[in-house]
C-alpha cells in the first residue's frame, strides 16, 4: 500500500515546508494541532474494520490515579489536588497485535510522516519504543469508560481517531494549567477544575482526524462514553532517543503483559 493511498495529501501536504511551518505555528500557539480528514476514505474504512476485528484481543482495565500521575504524597491530604484520585478505564491492543500491513504501521513507519512530525514538534529524531508493545496502540472506550484528568509526562502525543460514539467521549482540556519546567504545579487551579469551577475547552473531531497535542502542561481528559458504540483511537508513540522502553510496571498496568 502506498502512502499516497493512505493519507489525504490534497488536504494535508505533509511534505510541504510551508504546510509544516503553519502546523508548527499552530501547535506552538495553541498547544494542539488538529488535522481532519487526515486519512483517505478507503484507508479509514480499512482501519475501522481492522480495529473492530482486533477488539477481541484488547486488554481492559481500570486504574485510579492522580492528575499528576505520581504516587500518593503523605505530606498532603488525601483530597488535596496532588493526591485526589480520578479513574481511567479502557481497552488496549498493543504494537505486536497490529498487522504488518496495517494502515497504522504504514503511517508510523513512513519517513515522510516522521519528518513531518519532527518539523512540527522541533524534535531532531524520532524512534520507536524498544519494547514490543508500546509504539502503536489502539484504545477502546465502551459505555461508561473514560480517561481521567491528567498531565502527560511526554512532550507531545499523536492520536488518530478511528471511530467515535454517538454521545460522550469528549476530549476536554485546559491549556497551560501548570508549568512543570518551572516546578509550578498549580494545585489551586487543578482543584478548581476538579470541582467544576473551571470550564475546559472541548475539542471536536471526526473519525480520520490526526491530533498532535502538548499535554505536559495542559491538563486533559476524555469524558465517559455515553453510548453503546465503542470509541476507537490509535496512539502513535515515538521517543527522541533510541532504546527507550516503557517500564515493566507500566506495561503490566496498561497491557497486562510484558511482551
Amino acid at each position: 500500500m502506498q502512502l499516497s493511498e493512505i493519507l489525504n495529501f490534497s488536504k494535508h501536504d505533509i511534505q510541504s515546508a510551508d504546510f509544516q511551518e503553519r502546523c508548527r505555528e499552530t501547535l506552538d500557539d495553541e498547544g494542539v494541532l488538529v488535522l481532519p480528514d487526515f486519512l483517505s476514505g478507503s484507508a479509514l474504512k480499512n482501519l475501522q474494520d481492522e480495529a473492530s476485528e482486533g477488539r477481541e484481543k484488547a486488554y481492559f482495565c481500570a486504574q485510579n490515579h492522580s492528575v499528576y500521575l505520581t504516587p500518593h504524597d503523605n505530606s498532603y491530604a488525601a483530597n488535596h489536588a496532588k493526591n485526589k484520585q480520578v479513574i481511567s478505564s479502557k481497552g488496549c491492543i498493543c504494537d505486536d497485535d497490529v498487522a504488518y500491513d496495517s494502515v497504522l504501521r504504514h503511517v508510523y513507519d513512513a519517513t515522510e510522516f516522521r519528518e513531518f512530525v519532527m518539523a512540527v514538534t522541533g524534535e531532531t529524531s524520532l524512534h520507536p519504543y524498544a519494547d514490543p508493545l508500546s509504539s502503536i496502540n489502539i484504545h477502546y472506550a465502551e459505555y461508561g469508560q473514560e480517561l481521567g484528568w491528567h498531565f502527560d509526562n511526554s512532550e507531545f502525543a499523536i492520536t488518530l481517531l478511528i471511530d467515535k460514539p454517538d454521545a460522550g467521549s469528549r476530549f476536554e482540556y485546559v491549556k497551560n494549567l501548570r508549568d512543570a519546567e518551572a516546578g509550578e504545579m498549580n494545585y489551586q487551579g487543578v482543584a478548581e477544575l476538579l470541582e467544576g469551577k473551571i470550564q475546559p475547552t472541548v475539542l471536536s473531531m471526526e473519525p480520520g482526524t490526526l491530533v498532535l497535542f502538548r499535554g505536559r502542561n495542559s491538563i486533559h481528559r476524555v469524558s465517559p462514553n455515553e453510548s453503546d458504540k465503542t470509541r476507537m483511537l490509535a496512539v502513535l508513540a515515538y521517543n527522541s532517543q533510541e532504546g527507550v522502553e516503557l517500564s515493566e510496571s507500566a506495561r503490566m498496568t496498561f497491557y497486562g503483559r510484558l511482551n
